[in-house]
C-alpha cells in the first residue's frame, strides 16, 4: 500500500515546513513505498558492485601473492641444484682420491668410465631438479592465470548484476518509463 507523503503531512496538520516538504512530494509524486524501492535499488546496485569488485581485489592480492611464491620457488631449487652440483662434485672428488690410493691411473679407462657416469649421473639430478622447479612455475603461473579469470568476471558479474538489479526496479520505481 503506497501512501503519499504529501497526505501524511497535510491530514497530520504539520506546520508550514511540512507542508511545504509535503507539496515538493506531491509535486513529484513520490510516494514513501517508491523512495523505499528506490533505496533498495540503489543498496541492491551498490552491492553487486561491491561484491564483485571485493571478488576481484581478493584475486589480484592472490596473483601477487603467488608471484613472491614464484620468486621463492626459483630461489630454492636454483640453491637445491646448486648444492646437488656441489654434493656430485665432493663424490666425484674423494673417488679420483679413492682410485688414486688404490694405484689406479686417473687416465685408465676404469677411472675415466668411473668419471664419466659420475657427471651424467651430476647432470641428469641437475636437470631433474631444475625440470621439477619449472613444473612449479607452470602450475603457478595456471593458477595465476586462473585467479585472473575469476577476478575479471567477477568484476563483469558485479555490474551485470548491478545492471538486472536497475533494470528490474526500474518500471515499479519509475511506471511512466513503461509509458
Amino acid at each position: 500500500m503506497c501512501i503519499p507523503i504529501a497526505g501524511l503531512g497535510l491530514a497530520a496538520g504539520a506546520g508550514a515546513t511540512a507542508a511545504t516538504g509535503a507539496t515538493a512530494a506531491a509535486t513529484t509524486g513520490l510516494s514513501f513505498g517508491t523512495i523505499l524501492q528506490t533505496v533498495g535499488a540503489v543498496v541492491g546496485v551498490v552491492g553487486a558492485l561491491n561484491q564483485g569488485t571485493a571478488e576481484y581485489e581478493a584475486a589480484t592480492t592472490q596473483v601477487a601473492d603467488i608471484d613472491r611464491q614464484k620468486t621463492l620457488e626459483a630461489q630454492l631449487n636454483a640453491t637445491e641444484e646448486q648444492r646437488t652440483v656441489q654434493q656430485f662434485q665432493s663424490q666425484i672428488a674423494q673417488q679420483r682420491a679413492d682410485l688414486v690410493a688404490r694405484g689406479v691411473s686417473l687416465d685408465s679407462p676404469t677411472a675415466v668410465y668411473l668419471g664419466q657416469t659420475a657427471a651424467r649421473e651430476m647432470v641428469f639430478e641437475a636437470q631433474s631438479i631444475r625440470q621439477g622447479g619449472f613444473a612449479t612455475q607452470e602450475e603457478l603461473t595456471s593458477q595465476q592465470r586462473a585467479l585472473r579469470a575469476h577476478g575479471q568476471n567477477a568484476l563483469i558479474r558485479g555490474r551485470t548484476s548491478a545492471a538486472g538489479t536497475l533494470l528490474t526496479a526500474a518500471p515499479k520505481i519509475w511506471p511512466e518509463l513503461l509509458a
